[in-house]
């Protein structure tokens, strides 16, 4: 049975959770470094990504969350998330976990008041989806290893290296489920993978 972890410090845990579910699969809370033993992929809810790194140092997090990327186990991270997972952010000498070979900007899209949402084309992903962005970061660039999934008034939204994904919008907001669905096959393929070495 796979077992997708939901990284529960702060922001939109439930909704992920909720999303996860539906999609058939057992969510599991994740708030310590035991708890990353037992799962076999990831999601870094939206939220404050600041406050998730504090959280995350003070839990000593950091290095286990970076071994779990290298180990070929797939995380997602939407809209905060997205900021944590980066290589490089953009006016910050420094980064986060820096797993996925891109540079964000935050907050690209406005502050609270002006979010919206929006029909966005998610090529092999999800058709006419309905993307929710809330003082929503994008995508500046992205490595060659990198391939852009989704891209919003020329900014790129959401992009995939190997086992990482990552998103600027909110897609746990909606109650179309396809990109948790997508991950959630990233996983099932890391794992058949796994079976095959």
């Amino acid at each position: 049975m796979v077992k997708i972890g939901v990284m529960a410090l702060q922001g939109a845990v439930m909704e992920h959770i909720r999303s996860v579910e539906e999609c058939g699969v057992e969510a599991v809370l994740v708030k310590t470094k035991s708890d990353l033993q037992n799962i076999d992929g990831l999601i870094f809810p939206g939220g404050e990504s600041t406050t998730m790194r504090k959280l995350i140092d003070r839990f000593d997090l950091l290095i286990p969350l970076k071994q779990f990327a290298e180990s070929g186990k797939p995380m997602f991270g939407t809209c905060a998330g997205l900021i944590l997972l980066a290589r490089n952010i953009h006016n910050q000498d420094s980064h986060h976990i820096g797993v996925l070979e891109a540079t964000v900007e935050r907050n690209s899209f406005g502050r609270q008041v002006n979010s919206f949402e929006t029909i966005l084309e998610n090529q092999g992903v999800a058709a006419d989806f309905p993307a929710v962005f809330i003082r929503a970061p994008h995508i500046v660039d992205v490595g060659k290893s990198v391939e852009i999934l989704a891209t919003h008034e020329n900014r790129i939204v959401m992009a995939r290296q190997d086992n990482i994904l990552g998103c600027s919008f909110h897609p746990e907001l909606t109650n179309d489920h396809r990109i948790t669905a997508y991950f959630i096959q990233m996983v099932q393929e890391s794992l058949a993978k796994q079976v095959n070495l």
